[in-house]
C-alpha cells in the first residue's frame, strides 16, 4: 500500500478545437509528471471533465495514460457514473487495461439512500476485482458519508481507501486512526499540508498537473518535520490557487499548461474560455511563486 502514498495528479483532459481528445498532449502531461516523481495518476475524475465525456473517450484516455506511464507509477481510474451498469463497464475495462485501482464518486442527484449507494459501490467492486477508492466529495455530490458509513467500506478488503475532498479533518482523523492500514487521499490542494497531521497518506489534486513538484516537496518537508519550509511552500501554492479561483479553476489550469507549452485547448462548454487579461494575471502570479 505504501506505493500508493504521495502525490497523484487528477489529470486534466486536453482537447482539440473540434472537441476530440488530444492524446499526444495527454502523453506529454503524463511524461512531464512521471519525470517530476509523482506516485501516480487519477484518471477521468472531476478535473478530467469525465462526467461530460462519453464512455468510449474515458476508456481511450485511460488506455493512453496506462501506456505512457508504463508501470513507472500507479494509475487509479475514476469510473463514476449515474448508473451502476456504466460504472461497472468502465471498471471492468479499467481492470483489463491494467489500472491498479478504481474510484468513484457516489451516485448523486436522485437522493439515493445509503443502502443504494453501498450497493452501487459493492456491485462495482465485485465486477472489476481490483481495489476501490471511495470518492467522498460532499460539496459537489451532496452525498455526505458519515464516519460509520465510510467505516463499512474501510472494513471491507475490497476498498483500499478514501479520496477525502472535504475540509472535515475531524472525520479524516477519526478514520485514519481507526483504519491505519488504509489510504486517505486529501482532495483539496489548498489544504494539503493541513491534511497530513490529520492522517492523509497523500493527495489527489488538480493543480498537481502543473505544480506537482510543490506538493511533493511539501510532503517531503512535512515528513522531515521542517514545518516552516512546508508552510512556505504551501503558501506559494495557495497564492496560485487563489488566482485560479478568481479566473475559474479548470479553465485557468488549462491556460497555465498552454503557457507552459502544452496545447491543452479549453474546457468543454458550459465552462468559460479565459480572456487574455485573466491569463496574463494568472501567469504573473504563477511566475512570482516559483
Amino acid at each position: 500500500m505504501n506505493s500508493f502514498h504521495g502525490i497523484f495528479p487528477a489529470l486534466l483532459t486536453p482537447f482539440h478545437k473540434d472537441g476530440s481528445v488530444n492524446h499526444p498532449v495527454l502523453r506529454q502531461l503524463v511524461e512531464m509528471n512521471v519525470q517530476k516523481g509523482v506516485s501516480g495518476f487519477y484518471v477521468c475524475g472531476s478535473t478530467g471533465e469525465a462526467l461530460m465525456l462519453p464512455a468510449r473517450d474515458r476508456k481511450d484516455i485511460l488506455e493512453t495514460v496506462i501506456d505512457q506511464a508504463a508501470g513507472r507509477c500507479k494509475v487509479i481510474a475514476h469510473i463514476g457514473s449515474m448508473d451502476t451498469l456504466t460504472a461497472e463497464d468502465l471498471a471492468v475495462h479499467a481492470a483489463k487495461a491494467g489500472a491498479d485501482a478504481v474510484s468513484s464518486v457516489a451516485p448523486f442527484y436522485y437522493g439515493f439512500s445509503f443502502d443504494e449507494i453501498r450497493g452501487y459501490y459493492t456491485d462495482i467492486a465485485d465486477a472489476c476485482g481490483i481495489p476501490m477508492v471511495v470518492y467522498n466529495i460532499p460539496l459537489y455530490s451532496k452525498v455526505n458519508l458519515s464516519e460509520e458509513q465510510l467505516s463499512l467500506f474501510l472494513s471491507d478488503d475490497r476498498f483500499m481507501g478514501v479520496k477525502h475532498t472535504s475540509s472535515d479533518f475531524f472525520l479524516l482523523e477519526r478514520l485514519s486512526r481507526r483504519f491505519p492500514g488504509k489510504l486517505f487521499f486529501n482532495g483539496f490542494d489548498e489544504m494539503f499540508l493541513s491534511s497530513l497531521p490529520a492522517g492523509a497518506t497523500g493527495g489527489i489534486g488538480s493543480t498537481y498537473n502543473m505544480m506537482a513538484e510543490k506538493f511533493i516537496r511539501i510532503h517531503k518537508l512535512y515528513l522531515e518535520n521542517r514545518m516552516e519550509d512546508a508552510r512556505e511552500e504551501q503558501r506559494k501554492a495557495n497564492n496560485i490557487i487563489s488566482a485560479l479561483i478568481r479566473v475559474g479553476v479548470m479553465p485557468g489550469e488549462k491556460a497555465l499548461l498552454c503557457k507552459m507549452g502544452l496545447d491543452f485547448g479549453v474546457c468543454r462548454r458550459p465552462f468559460k474560455t479565459l480572456h487574455n487579461e485573466g491569463i496574463d494575471m494568472l501567469w504573473k502570479i504563477w511566475q512570482e511563486n516559483q
